[in-house]
């Protein structure tokens, strides 16, 4: 990608993430950009082509940050869970608990019309959930997990994050999600103690 494409994308995320793809008009891709229309359909031929490349940009940041130096790092499955909610409460923070998650709002916004983006927002949560699995595994050993349960349990990890920042997005306050990743922590509790007896 080149700077210039770069930033305009960048630019283009930061406007999404706060007033979501709708919202978000080429006027002011462009004044946030600083560039022209020229300029921007030199680089993309559509708001959708943009939007889709936002999508790639905010995802290539997540999984580097997230799955791969947090869940897919040497750390024991307990530390690794804690700094994956850390995280999640620190992006909240950021940005003062308002924008809530850039995949949620436009899995909420886009999904239902516009089958690229569904496509690409389902591709996340299942990458979430995939690199979860082995995490919730190892906490239970030396049980063997039943794949099932697993499953289900890190479906509802991600369902309980995502819900959490819905909650806070809609009260403005990181004290909802806060008190949403302590129960997180006790329900896996819960599942590992359950999963060895």
């Amino acid at each position: 990608m080149t700077d210039k494409r770069r930033e305009i994308v960048a630019a283009a995320a930061a406007l999404m993430h706060s007033k979501g793809y709708e919202n978000t008009k080429l006027a002011d891709i462009l004044e946030a950009a600083q560039i022209g229309k020229g300029q921007f359909y030199h680089y993309f031929s559509s708001k959708h082509e943009l939007g889709l490349a936002v999508l790639n940009y905010r995802f290539e940041s997540w999984n580097q940050r997230l799955m791969e130096n947090i869940l897919s790092s040497g750390k024991d499955p307990e530390t690794k869970i804690n700094e994956m909610l850390d995280w999640v409460i620190e992006q909240q923070r950021l940005n003062q608990a308002k924008c809530g998650c850039v995949f949620g709002n436009l899995a909420v916004e886009m999904s239902e019309h516009d089958e690229a983006f569904r496509r690409k927002l389902e591709t996340v949560f299942e990458i979430w959930v995939s690199k979860l699995k082995p995490v919730l595994s190892e906490m239970i050993l030396p049980v063997q997990a039943d794949p099932e349960e697993i499953n289900k349990m890190a479906q509802g990890i991600v369902a309980m994050i995502e819900g959490g920042i819905l909650l806070m997005k809609s009260k403005q306050d990181l004290n909802v999600l806060v008190n949403i990743t302590a129960q997180i922590k006790f329900l896996i509790r819960s599942f590992v103690q359950n999963q060895r007896h």
